[in-house]
Parts: C-alpha cells; sequence; structure tokens
C-alpha cells in the first residue's frame, strides 16, 4: 500500500476576519475534493485570518500514480486559487506502507 501526503500553506491575500479566510479554504477544500479522489482539510493555522494549511491525502498501490496525482492537486489549488490564495510552501512524502 502507497499512502501519499501532500500538505500546503496559503496566504490569504483579502481576508481581515476568519469568515473571509473560511470562506476561501472552504472553496479551495471543496473544489479539490470535487476533482480529484482525495481526502482534503484545513489542518493548522485555524485562528490565523491570512494563512491557512491544507492536507491532502490519498491511497493507492502505485507509486507513480499517487505522485502523479498530489502533483496535480497542487496544480488545482494553485489555479483556484488566482485571486483568492497564494502558495507560499508545500511538502509532499509518499510512505510505502
Amino acid at each position: 500500500m502507497v499512502v501519499g501526503i501532500l500538505e500546503v500553506t496559503v496566504a490569504i491575500e483579502g481576508a481581515y476576519s476568519l469568515k473571509e479566510k473560511r470562506s476561501v479554504v472552504r472553496k479551495l477544500v471543496d473544489r479539490v475534493r470535487n476533482r480529484f479522489p482525495v481526502s482534503v482539510a484545513e489542518i493548522e493555522l485555524h485562528e490565523l485570518y491570512n494563512r491557512a494549511v491544507i492536507g491532502v491525502s490519498t491511497v493507492g498501490n502505485d507509486r507513480a500514480l499517487i505522485n502523479s496525482v498530489l502533483d496535480k492537486v497542487l496544480d488545482a489549488v494553485a489555479d483556484i486559487g488566482i485571486g483568492m490564495a497564494e502558495i507560499v510552501d508545500s511538502r509532499l512524502e509518499i510512505l510505502n506502507v
């Protein structure tokens, strides 16, 4: 079994409240969830209104496929976030379990 983990830190430029931040994060999470066979959620920095950390994971039996899916998710987050959020850091890890 192969487990892929992607952690994406985004800066939310136009958010001046937690309500505005949650709106942007919800859009990112929902759109990624609808486009890809992955689990996705906000995992850190819940109380900061201008930053968020989004975690994405997927499981499969082909390391190359897992890597490809998570690369596409990272590209999608960048595309979806245009004008709302900017990726400031990302970390991809693939584990053979």
